[in-house]
């Protein structure tokens, strides 16, 4: 569908931005109302463009055509073509138009108007129309030694005043993603930089990314841009591969190849890049790797995904990217890449770490004698290394050296890049998680709360101290003293007594761990109450049965306060306040019993049911929390006598709806009791008797009785 030309003030009204000219860029942003595009109807765009690129909301997909300034209309294309050239969702810049589709900037040349189509379900619409000037000629630059050509930022003119955050790194790069940008393959090598230049525009202002999205930009002429800043031979975190942003390089040949496939000389600079940036990582460009997903809709969060080191875009996502003739030749161009500049170092590790054993490993193209060497902090030479062949591996004994600044490096002559990192030391050592549970410990010998669990973790092996300090600062117990802990969680017990086994008075006390590590130390502190108020929480009797009959008819609360305090006895139902017992500020010390005689507050019988009487008593100290559950049962047990037969003997077989004391009267004299559970039981007693009767009290003493059954003879 289009917009009809007539709708052009109303359609693109609402002006979203327009930002001034820098290095010959200029956008503008429009709102097209999706209610007016209606078929083959043109619509001139606000300024003379030469790229475009469409946001929308909804599910439906959005396509668009442009007229050139001699009135040639292209050929219909979909606004997004490559879904996952984004972020990765962890970064903020991917949360700035989060529910936007974000459509690829296009290279149009230049043009005046355009068309649009949806399909499906489109709420909203927004075209962005850029406008960057080409240069006169294209670039020159020369390649540096072990450097192939790249075009710099301040060369193609990147417009830094734009970019929103400093760049983010990651460890290692370990893999590289080729992508094409999906635009016209009909641009000319001065318009090369001038397409870079628009789509660091459009990633930035349109997108809301802290800056253009790919590492490096190859041309079809073999010109080989830098991309989003941060340094070339740094791990810069880009975003065009969502997910796997981290740890990747990006690079991105302009134009579109999915029929197309790349030209000798885009090929032929794309192999020296690779070359080049992937020995700086020491990548080998024909390894295999599994990658786990940061998240994208093909591959959750934490999906392993088995990857080529030299891989397309479609191989981390649901992408056509780089096209099906460009993903074609990425197999022989790893080969190329591969064979380019040997010999050279691959997959340089390190294992173990300061303190033990440090294991430096890694691999050459060719069998070559090596070197390892471990330096210090101001460069001195500590230990080294050397053997031949295509295996590094060399260990060095760090067992007496537990903390410092070191790096290693492997060499393996003039002809080889070399690679330095820093030698693992041990984690930092931090005390976290320190938690007393509970927190209020109670030590009065009811068995609630008599102890507390200290718990905490270290990040490292260390020795610590473990004390708890009363409110004047006095250590009144040591429960660890220079005691070696392991890296994780440890516990403790504090049953509330002070070193010599008496018990601590009441109050705020403070758990306090040191810990210390070679070259390292931390502590943390948390606070633990001793707090003994309130104690002995019985409720008796359980169940009760308010029904008139004399018998259980109220339930008490019994409970010891060892101090005065502000006291409330409730009963809930859930979380809801059924009955206050009792309500009293200043409840004096001693022994305390309260009767609930199973009405509410409103004096209403309550349902039979579960309730929980809950005892509050409020001191200096805080509030302390007793409850204990009670059952509400007026309702009699179910009995009844199922079969009384007599032979020698007279046999009764008596049902019970739950469990209860069963009393079967055999005649007038004869009485057999017993605990029984609820189902069917079957009594007998020598003799012959005329008739039987059966009675039943449940736990809360509510009485059933059947009336008497004549015994039925054999």
């Amino acid at each position: 569908m289009t917009l009809p030309r007539a709708l052009l003030g109303a359609a693109l009204l609402a002006l979203l931005g327009a930002w001034p000219s820098a290095a010959g860029v200029r956008v503008v942003a429009r709102d097209v109302p999706v209610r007016t595009v209606a078929p083959e109807r043109s619509q001139r765009a606000p300024l003379r463009f030469n790229m475009v690129g469409l946001h929308w909301r909804g599910s439906g997909t959005v396509w668009f055509r442009t007229r050139s300034l001699t009135g040639v209309w292209s050929r219909w294309q979909p606004a997004r073509p490559e879904a996952e050239d984004l972020p990765d969702r962890w970064t903020g810049e991917a949360a700035s138009l989060r529910g936007w589709k974000l459509g690829n900037p296009y290279w149009t040349d230049a043009s005046g108007a355009i068309d649009y189509r949806v399909r499906g379900n489109v709420t909203r619409l927004r075209a962005f129309f850029i406008q960057s000037a080409p240069d006169a000629t294209p670039l020159r630059v020369a390649a540096r030694a072990g450097q192939p050509a790249i075009i710099r930022r301040n060369q193609w003119g990147a417009d830094e005043s734009i970019v929103r955050a400093a760049p983010y790194y990651a460890d290692r790069v370990r893999f590289a993603v080729v992508h094409h940008t999906a635009g016209t393959n009909s641009y000319t090598a001065a318009q090369s930089a001038a397409i870079v230049r628009g789509i660091q525009r459009y990633h930035v202002l349109a997108n809301g990314w802290n800056d253009i999205g790919y590492n490096f930009l190859v041309d079809k002429y073999g010109q080989v841009f830098e991309g989003r800043g941060g340094g070339i031979d740094r791990n810069v975190v880009g975003a065009h591969a969502q997910g796997f942003n981290t740890g990747s390089t990006g690079v991105s040949l302009l134009g579109t190849y999915s029929s197309s496939r790349a030209t000798a000389s885009a090929r032929s600079a794309l192999v020296k890049l690779l070359a080049w940036r992937l020995d700086v990582a020491h990548v080998d460009p024909l390894s295999r790797l599994t990658w786990i997903s940061a998240g994208n809709p093909e591959y959750p969060a934490g999906t392993p995904v088995r990857l080529r080191a030299l891989s397309g875009h479609r191989d981390t996502g649901p992408t056509s990217c780089p096209g099906t003739a460009l993903y074609g030749q990425l197999p022989g161009i790893a080969s190329s890449v591969a064979a380019r500049g040997l010999p050279k170092l691959y997959d340089p590790e390190v294992a173990g770490g300061l303190g033990g054993s440090v294991q430096v490993t890694g691999r050459l193209s060719t069998a070559l004698s090596w070197t390892v060497t471990i330096r210090s902090g101001d460069g001195s030479l500590v230990a080294s290394g050397s053997g031949s062949g295509t295996r590094v591996d060399w260990t060095w004994d760090a067992s007496g050296t537990p903390f410092g600044t070191f790096t290693y490096t492997i060499a393996a002559g003039p002809d080889v890049r070399p690679w330095t990192a820093a030698v693992p030391g041990p984690p930092a050592l931090a005390v976290r998680r320190l938690r007393a549970s509970p927190a209020v410990l109670t030590p009065n010998g009811d068995g609630v709360g008599e102890t507390t669990r200290i718990s905490f973790s270290l990040t490292t092996a260390a020795t610590a101290t473990v004390e708890i300090v009363n409110g004047s600062g006095v250590t009144v117990r040591r429960l660890a003293n220079a005691r070696s802990f392991p890296a994780g969680t440890s516990r403790l017990l504090w049953d509330g007594r002070d070193g010599s086994g008496a018990l601590v008075p009441d109050g705020l006390y403070t758990v306090s761990i040191s810990a210390r590590s070679p070259g390292q130390s931390d502590s943390a502190a948390d606070d633990v109450i001793v707090d003994r108020t309130l104690g002995y929480l019985r409720l008796a009797p359980r169940p009760f049965s308010p029904n008139g009959d004399g018998r259980r008819e109220t339930t008490t609360a019994t409970f010891d306060l060892a101090r005065a305090a502000t006291v409330r006895v409730l009963v809930l139902y859930g979380e809801r306040r059924i009955a206050t017992l009792r309500s009293a500020v200043g409840l004096q010390a001693g022994p305390q019993s309260f009767a609930w005689d199973g009405r509410t507050g409103s004096g209403i019988r309550a349902s039979q049911r579960r309730y929980t009487v809950r005892v509050e008593a409020t001191t200096s100290l805080g509030t302390r929390v007793l409850s204990s559950r009670v059952r509400l049962d007026t309702t009699p047990p179910g009995v009844r006598i199922a079969r009384a037969v007599a032979g020698r003997r007279t046999s009764v077989t008596v049902v019970l709806g739950e469990a209860a004391l069963l009393e079967v009267r055999f005649g007038y004299s004869t009485v057999i009791s017993l605990d029984a559970t609820a189902g069917t039981h079957t009594l007998s007693r020598a003799g012959v008797f005329r008739f039987v009767r059966a009675l039943a009290w449940d736990a809360a003493e509510n009485r059933a009785a059947t009336p008497r059954v004549r015994v039925r003879q054999r």
